[in-house]
This record gives structure tokens, sequence and C-alpha cells, in this order.
């Protein structure tokens, strides 16, 4: 079996199905998991309206300093979610554990008005068309869970 094969098993088919939370962890991080389903699904041609190496996805990226490209060669070999994490563990700067965890928990917790002015102006628009009316949203992270029925 070829690395596409192996990633394309691997994948999500993101029309049908949404990827993970912004919340579920994967070798210890936030938005990890999410970016690996958007990436995997991207390179197995079932991302639809997803984006893969999109704001969220270089948010996490850019915190571990491991660049888009970088990250999607390893995807595209096939790679599990374990031996994704191993890697990351590898190939990430080297952290305290206490400043991953306050990254992790910064996000969870960033409100709307905390985030940069692009994102926020994106957001203005993107709530009142994609979220239903009456589900208030605290948080960032809320956008995606409640858009995507976990919240």
């Amino acid at each position: 079996m070829n690395e596409l094969e192996k990633t394309k098993l691997l994948a999500k088919d993101l029309t049908k199905e949404f990827p993970r939370s912004p919340r579920q962890t994967l070798a210890g991080y936030v938005l990890a998991a999410r970016t690996v389903d958007k990436c995997r699904s991207f390179l197995a041609g079932c991302a639809g309206e997803y984006h893969s190496g999109c704001p969220l996805d270089i948010m996490f990226l850019d915190f571990i300093e491991i660049s888009y490209e970088t990250f999607k060669e390893v995807v595209a070999k096939g790679t599990t979610d374990e031996e994704i994490a191993t890697w990351i563990s590898t190939h990430a700067k080297q952290r305290p554990a206490i400043e991953i965890i306050r990254w992790n928990n910064d996000l969870r917790g960033k409100r709307i008005s905390e985030l940069p002015d692009a994102l926020q102006e994106y957001m203005e628009e993107y709530i009142p068309k994609f979220l239903p009316r009456n589900r208030p949203v605290y948080t960032f992270f809320d956008v995606y869970d409640i858009e995507e029925e976990r919240l």
C-alpha cells in the first residue's frame, strides 16, 4: 500500500463528517488533532469546504515552530495519530510543560474580542451566517463546536 492509500484510509470525509474539535488534544496540544484531520482530508481529496493550512492551523504550527509544508509532508506519508504525536513531540520547539498548558488554556478560553482585528472582522460576518441565532458564543472555540454540533 502506498502513502496516499494509507492517508486516504486515515482521512475523514469532511463532506460527510466534521474534523475533531479544536479543544481535542494530540501530542498535548489543542488544535493539533483538528489540523491533522483537515490535512489528511485535503491530501485525500475529501476536505469539502474545510481548508488545510488555514489561520487556525497556522496558529498551532507557529507555536510548535514547524512549517505547514513540513507538517503536510509528514501527514502525507500515511502516518497514524500516534506516529504524528511522537513526531510532534520530537520536532516541535521544546518548551516547559507549563508553557504548553498556558497556551492551550489561553486558546480554550479566548474570547472573540481577544482575537486579532482581522479575525474579529471575519467572525463578525461568519457567526451570524453559520451559527444558529439563539446560540451564544462565549469563546473562540465555541464557534467551531456549535457549528459542528458538539455544543
